[in-house]
């Protein structure tokens, strides 16, 4: 049971972050005219350190900051695929991140899908590109709600029946209200907060638990010595049979990272390419933070933590309440609610504006105006808040987390149409379109038949080898697309126009006069 000030660190933290939401109206220009791009990507305004905040506050959610200890805790060292994992994702960022930004600028597209229908010329592709980033957004956004509850449960702060659910929708109001108003403001403004508060909470507890527990070197031994005792597969080191599964997760999450809608949303709000240059070499901060939260996995196995069955994922909350002082451990209970408050946020926001800009004014009302697309876009993302809140709600938690694997290996099969799009139209949008569809069957399947596992087994040339089923599934996505663009170019198949080529400024008899000469 929760004492006082662990009650009351915690309310302040979150608190504090409600507070600041309020000043989300401060960031908004009040000259500009309300439209999708000003909601959705505050203005496309957002400097070095708010970028690198709100960047590192999304991808970073806190899920990743309990799951991966949890994954430390019960697996061992193959949950350290995480940390390069995202240490890949710093180059990727760096080089991905600031093509993306510029073609998107200098055409006003807001989303994946707006790329997409303009590099390619296919409504068809788009749709599909927005429904992908939409499906695999839900249960991740629903994970934050998960996050939250395991830590709260932990701290003995959520309350069973209707009290715990009420709990859960009032953390979510002030948020969703304010999201509601000020779109990405909101959660810019608050992962100010939670950048100061993750990063202090993290390193006072592992200097605390590791002066308890003795140093690192008797944490670790103390964790072998608990593995043996359990007598499972877990091991501290990493097995031969398991580089495959390890190399291959961590490439393929990296892959998968930059496809997801929230992602891409938080990186289209920077103020310039040069900006996400910069971000993406200060991201490897987050990375040491999240090294040190998979530390206090280990160390929740050094001190003999029991978690729930199948809840491993609590094992750092637990961790926090039994062995560190209230006021501390309050401090990082309220610090990992509010890291899932800003991924929530720009994960509602970002499908909403997905659904709007490539579902709905492309479908059911083209002549929508700016105004019109942002009230949409703000009662979609309600409904995504509380669509996700009734998910959870509603499901098992490993419901969820089985949905959430195939979130990640059906978001890799928009991989091919964007990415490859950012530095050449040559894949034909109909071979796009049969690849998307081997790879989301095949990826299906796969996740499906080894139990809505990721990791499934192939035998190559007699030797058994375990994979992420989404970097094989888009292998084969890739693959599929690659050889019917050769087929299609040479039976004379049609293509859509490419207008990401034309240059910002349409000078028309310029233009003409190009085409004419070709």
């Amino acid at each position: 049971m929760a004492d006082g000030a662990m009650i009351a660190a915690s309310v302040a933290v979150v608190g504090g972050a409600s507070l600041l939401a309020v000043t989300a109206r401060g960031f908004k220009r009040k000259d500009n005219l309300p439209c999708l791009e000003g909601w959705a990507l505050a203005d496309r305004s957002l400097g070095t350190t708010w970028t690198w905040l709100l960047l590192g506050g999304t991808v970073f959610t806190a899920y990743t900051f309990t799951a991966v200890p949890g994954l430390a805790y019960g697996t061992g060292a193959s949950a350290f695929f995480a940390l390069p994992y995202t240490v890949l994702v710093c180059p990727l960022a760096f080089v991905l991140l600031p093509r993306l930004w510029d073609v998107c600028r200098r055409h006003g597209y807001v989303t994946l899908g707006d790329f997409v229908r303009g590099r390619y010329g296919s409504g068809s592709l788009a749709l599909v590109v927005a429904l992908t980033g939409i499906l695999a957004t839900m249960p991740y956004l629903a994970l934050q709600l998960l996050g939250i509850r395991a830590v709260l449960t932990a701290g003995g702060l959520y309350p069973g029946g209707v009290t715990g659910h009420t709990v859960m929708i009032v953390l979510f109001a002030g948020l969703a209200l304010s999201t509601y108003h000020h779109g990405l403001r909101t959660p810019t403004v608050i992962s100010a907060l939670k950048g100061v508060v993750i990063f202090s909470s993290v390193l006072a507890a592992v200097v605390f638990v590791l002066v308890q527990l003795g140093g690192p070197g008797r944490m670790f031994a103390d964790a072998t010595d608990r593995l043996v005792e359990l007598g499972g597969s877990a091991s501290l080191s990493l097995e031969p049979a398991q580089h495959g599964a390890y190399a291959t997760l961590a490439v393929g999450s990296a892959l998968a990272l930059f496809m997801y809608p929230h992602v891409s949303t938080a990186a289209l709000a920077a103020d310039s390419r040069d900006t996400l240059r910069r971000v993406s070499v200060m991201l490897p901060a987050w990375t040491a933070v999240l090294g040190l939260f998979a530390l206090l996995g280990i160390a929740a196995l050094a001190v003999g933590i029991r978690t729930p069955a199948g809840n491993a994922e609590a094992a750092v909350p637990l961790l926090v309440h039994d062995l560190m002082p209230a006021a501390l451990a309050g401090l990082v209970f309220g610090a990992l609610t509010l890291g899932a408050l800003v991924p929530a946020a720009v994960m509602s926001i970002a499908a909403a504006t997905v659904f709007v800009r490539n579902v709905y004014v492309e479908y059911f009302d083209p002549t929508a105006t700016p105004k019109r697309q942002v009230r949409i876009a703000q009662l979609v993302s309600l409904t995504a808040k509380a669509g996700a809140i009734a998910f959870v709600f509603g499901l098992q938690n490993q419901a969820a987390i089985n949905l959430q694997f195939l979130g990640g290996v059906w978001i890799l099969q928009i991989f091919p149409a964007v990415v490859v799009g950012l530095y050449t139209p040559w894949l034909h949008p109909r071979a796009l379109l049969a690849g998307w569809a081997v790879g989301m069957c095949a990826g299906t399947a796969m996740v499906v038949g080894a139990g809505y596992s990721s990791i499934v087994p192939f035998e190559v040339g007699g030797r058994h080898l375990e994979v992420y089923a989404g970097l094989a599934a888009v292998l084969l996505n890739f693959l599929v697309s690659t050889a019917l663009s050769a087929i299609f170019d040479f039976s004379g198949v049609p293509r859509g126009t490419d207008a990401t080529t034309l240059p910002s400024g349409l000078n028309i008899k310029h233009r003409l006069r190009g085409a004419n000469r070709s």
